[in-house]
């Protein structure tokens, strides 16, 4: 029984198999999206509005947009890279709620979405006000005009503003919306002119409550 645990010397059909897999794995590496969320406080709201999220990949997409839809939060988005979530508790002005974040950041541009349950409907028309007032402060632009005394509390808002911040421009530009107890934020915010304006309107027109 000599030879049987002898390969032979020329096995063309292993050494064919053995190359296709090692070609087979160097394309789906090649192919495997790059994702990138190193984002900074400096970029998002402080004081838990900025939900840093340092597990995120750290390199540099060009915009894969694919579709989102909150597990929990009744909501749908795209997204233009493969985003990540944290819940953190915050403070807006004196209401304590936990807030999810689901956000990205590609090309030096953080495109996120905050959610949050408030305890009464009034509240979470509230809240929008608070978000808008922190995002502005945070980008160094000056704070939106109050609502006239007597007025209901809108159950949406809007904002583009561009500020300063550690002496560079910053771009805010964002949706705020309440449905019921719940509320949100959609935002892109960072360096002026870092994201072209459809990218900014394709994601913010993408948003919608479910």
């Amino acid at each position: 029984m000599t030879g049987l645990l002898t390969p032979a010397p020329h096995a063309p059909e292993i050494v064919e198999t053995r190359l296709a897999d090692h070609h087979a794995d160097r394309l789906a590496s090649a192919s495997r999206p790059c994702y990138h969320g190193a984002m900074t406080s400096r970029l998002l709201p402080r004081a838990a509005l900025v939900l840093v999220l340092p597990w995120l990949a750290a390199c540099s997409p060009k915009y894969n947009w694919r579709d989102y839809a909150s597990p929990d939060a009744h909501y749908r988005v795209t997204f233009p890279a493969k985003p990540a979530s944290a819940t953190r508790t915050i403070d807006l002005d004196g209401m304590r709620v936990n807030m999810t974040m689901t956000a990205v950041e590609v090309d030096g541009a953080t495109f996120a979405v905050g959610a949050a349950e408030a305890p009464d409907p009034d509240r979470a028309r509230a809240a929008l006000a608070a978000m808008k007032g922190a995002l502005l402060r945070n980008v160094g632009a000056p704070a939106a005009a109050g609502q006239a005394g007597g007025q209901p509390t809108p159950a949406s808002m809007d904002v583009d503003a561009t500020g300063a911040d550690r002496g560079g421009p910053m771009r805010l530009v964002g949706h705020f919306e309440a449905r019921g107890t719940r509320f949100y934020q959609v935002i892109v915010v960072g360096k002026d002119k870092a994201v072209p304006p459809e990218q900014i309107e394709q994601f913010l027109t993408s948003f919608s409550l479910l």
